[in-house]
């Protein structure tokens, strides 16, 4: 399978997915730390990919959504941005609605019942 349409399966089967440096556990950078640490605090499942252990992605993700930094965060298939814009969203309640209707759609709950 081509790398681009790898990275489309990741960032369309997961509600929630953050391209990073390392792992939410250990990243390796501190915007990735940073930005999954946001993405945690909302709370709700996301999947990550550690950029350093697949060199295609890492080479290759800049082009899916002409984004040219890690991390990169896409939720409900969409490219929200970096660490900053998460942290933003984050700071401003807006993080957590987005990543609660993402899951939602997925799992047929609903985040404001």
């Amino acid at each position: 399978m081509d790398v681009l349409e790898r990275i489309d399966q990741q960032v369309k089967n997961n509600p929630v997915v953050i391209y990073m440096k390392g792992t939410p556990e250990f990243p390796q950078c501190g915007f990735s730390m940073r930005a999954s640490a946001a993405l945690r605090d909302c709370g709700v499942p996301f999947a990550y990919v550690n950029v350093l252990q697949d060199p295609d992605i890492f080479e290759n993700l800049p082009r899916y959504a002409d984004w040219p930094t890690f991390p990169q965060i896409y939720i409900a298939g969409e490219l929200v941005g970096g660490c900053d814009i998460t942290v933003e969203l984050y700071e401003s309640g807006e993080l957590k609605r987005m990543v609660e209707t993402a899951v939602s759609r997925t799992d047929g709950t609903d985040p404001n019942a």
